[in-house]
């Protein structure tokens, strides 16, 4: 996907003039480093000391172990699958190859590089996903539990491999912040988890190409950070991965400064990527989970190396973590809500491996779990070895005594039942900052589960570069369960990543406890000339949700959808929907009463244009049934749905 001038011109005219100028110099010095590229300075008696404490290791489940070396073997084959693409070359990759589309990224200055056209470079995702190195954190962890050094020589064969024919500034891997940061992550636990190994040393701060590699990321993360309405998610896997590195391989002159600015960005952009409830401001609970691995792993570098991490910092990632307690369902499930990739900070498990709940794990090892929080099931291999080298926190700051269940400042509200109904209804911002890059045209949208069982769905993100029209359908007013008017989103896109006008929303009602029914009210103005409003009601014996749509406003051609889960299977006749689903070998089912102004038919797995779709992760679609019900708004006449639960 190629950008257009228009794009740029709108672009352009989201940024601030701070911003402006900070980009304007960022081109300057991308000239200038395409013929000025310094050498690596001299290091000697380096030495790597931020080593896992004794026990560590024996502290893994075996269970988590077990898993973890099973995927290892895998990998030891060949084989991996990366959104929904399996691979079997992986014994010795070809690191600009996407194995999608067979096309092969071109070498040449990496800031020349075309990555958002498919047809010249191929699905960049699938050619970064591999080069961020977390498949080879999990090779050295199998190394680590089990002394087999065949994961160790497997690892260190591939990162020799890597330096090799991705040398500073060249091709696709040097074109984005996110991407070295992540990967120095990487690196850091790489040879921390080869301690053990005895070509550990060798591989790393005795090898002259390893260190220059290490450098030259640190240098370019110093001078091209994500600026004004791009600093989202990317700058904090940045400032962490930089962080990280300064702290671990402390060995050049720059390390001290490079620590403390990486460290005071951190500080400051978590603070403003967070809500003061906890949620992540970007409206993408995938990225509430990266940046909180994110932060998790830089501060346990920190504390590793003795270096102190401002007070603040501990008190967000606290925040988010109680946070994400009090959102999860029954099955600790968080809403999925906005966009989503798939993206990790730090991975150090098997497939199978819980990611929420690993995260509540650490949490509770790190800041203690509350009363109210969900029950963690499950074990990981990343909770022992990251809060080995965790400081335990107990900030002097206020936590929930009772669980939240309503967050005004990002307009997130749960309602439940006393049983299995779990509701998320959605009066919040748009998205973050002025381009609002993960953002979906979704407000007043609810999402709505049975005993952890997408009902009512969100349908996910799918993908982000290559294909428009998908990427379009997944984040628009029409693939959520809301209203749209006039075949209109609520908000205007003006790119993939790019939103030019927002949908203003407010939260009217919010009484998630109240005696007889937990009540919900919220309406937006991204209709001009229209205002929608909708209020939803859960009654306290968890057997009916009830949902009212009113539209302020001159009469308009309107379609109001619900999208079901992958696992429902509905029989429509007129507007009454049996919806049948299976969960733990036992049937289930519901009754959707339809508002009967509207004509309504079942949609599945459509094409032209999109309609009928699930992505339970990045890469990924499989059919399921939406629902759509098409006529006209009526100011004085609302639409209610209504949605039975029956046994």
């Amino acid at each position: 996907m190629t950008m257009s001038a228009g794009w740029y011109l709108r672009r352009l005219s989201r940024m601030g003039p701070g911003e402006a100028v900070g980009r304007a110099g960022d081109a300057v010095r991308r000239r200038r480093w395409r013929s000025l590229r310094p050498d690596c300075p001299r290091v000697t008696g380096a030495r790597f000391t931020s080593v896992l404490p004794a026990g560590a290791l024996a502290a893994v489940p075996p269970d988590a172990a077990k898993r973890l070396v099973a995927e290892a073997d895998r990998l030891l084959e060949g084989h991996a699958a990366h959104f929904g693409v399996e691979r079997a070359d992986l014994s010795d990759p070809d690191w600009w190859y996407d194995p999608k589309t067979g096309r092969r990224a071109p070498r040449g200055y990496a800031f020349d590089m075309p990555y958002r056209d498919e047809d010249a470079v191929g699905d960049i995702k699938q050619i970064w996903e591999l080069s961020r190195h977390q498949y080879l954190t999990v090779l050295a962890a199998a190394y680590a539990l089990t002394g087999d050094e065949r994961y160790a020589e497997r690892t260190a064969g591939h990162l020799r491999s890597w330096w090799r024919t991705n040398p500073p500034l060249c091709g696709v891997h040097w074109v984005s912040g996110i991407e070295l940061g992540i990967r120095l992550l990487s690196w850091v636990w790489i040879r921390r988890l080869l301690e053990g190994w005895p070509g550990a040393a060798e591989l790393f701060e005795d090898n002259p190409v390893a260190v220059a590699q290490i450098w030259h990321h640190q240098r370019w993360l110093a001078a091209f950070p994500s600026r004004g309405s791009s600093a989202n998610n990317h700058v904090v896997a940045e400032a962490a991965g930089q962080s990280a590195a300064a702290c671990a391989f402390g060995w050049f002159p720059s390390s001290a400064r490079w620590r403390a600015e990486a460290l005071r960005t951190l500080e400051r952009q978590l603070r403003s990527n967070t809500f003061a409830s906890g949620l992540n401001r970007e409206s993408a609970t995938e990225y509430h989970g990266l940046v909180l691995e994110l932060g998790l792993a830089a501060v346990a570098e920190a504390d590793a190396a003795g270096v102190p991490v401002p007070a603040s910092i501990r008190r967000v990632l606290l925040r988010m973590t109680d946070a994400l307690a009090a959102v999860v369902d029954s099955r600790l499930r968080p809403p999925r809500q906005g966009d989503g990739d798939d993206g990790h900070g730090l991975v150090l498990d098997g497939p199978g491996t819980d990611r929420w709940a690993s995260l509540l794990a650490t949490g509770d090892a790190v800041f203690g779990g509350l009363a109210w929080w969900p029950a963690v099931s499950g074990t990981d291999v990343r909770t022992p070895l990251l809060g080995a080298l965790l400081r335990p926190t107990a900030p002097a700051t206020a936590r929930p005594a009772v669980r939240p269940a309503h967050f005004a400042d990002a307009g997130m509200t749960i309602l439940r039942g006393p049983g299995e109904i779990w509701c998320r209804c959605d009066g919040g911002p748009h998205g973050f900052l002025s381009i609002a890059a993960h953002a979906h045209a979704d407000a007043l949208s609810v999402e709505v589960r049975h005993d952890g069982v997408d009902v009512l769905a969100d349908p996910g993100t799918y993908c982000y570069h290559g294909q428009p029209g998908w990427r379009q359908y997944f984040r628009s007013t029409l693939g959520h369960n809301t209203l749209q008017l006039d075949g209109a989103d609520q908000s205007v896109s003006g790119g993939p990543f790019l939103w030019t006008r927002h949908a203003r929303s407010r939260v009217l009602v919010a009484d998630p406890s109240a005696e007889g029914a937990a009540r919900w009210c919220a309406e937006h103005d991204g209709y001009r000339h229209s205002v929608h409003r909708r209020r939803v009601e859960l009654t306290a014996d968890d057997r009916e949700l009830r949902m009212v749509d009113e539209v302020r406003g001159p009469r308009r051609a309107a379609r109001l959808a619900f999208h079901l889960g992958p696992a429902v299977t509905a029989e429509l006749v007129e507007n009454r929907a049996v919806l049948s689903w299976l969960r733990d070998g036992e049937d289930r089912s519901a009754v959707l009463e339809l508002p009967e102004r509207l004509t309504w038919r079942a949609h599945r797995g459509e094409t032209d244009p999109p309609l009928g779709w699930y992505s339970a992760g990045f890469g990924r679609k499989e059919p399921a049934t939406t629902l759509v019900g098409s006529g006209f708004t009526d100011s004085s006449e609302a639409f209610v749905t209504v949605l039975r639960f029956r046994g």
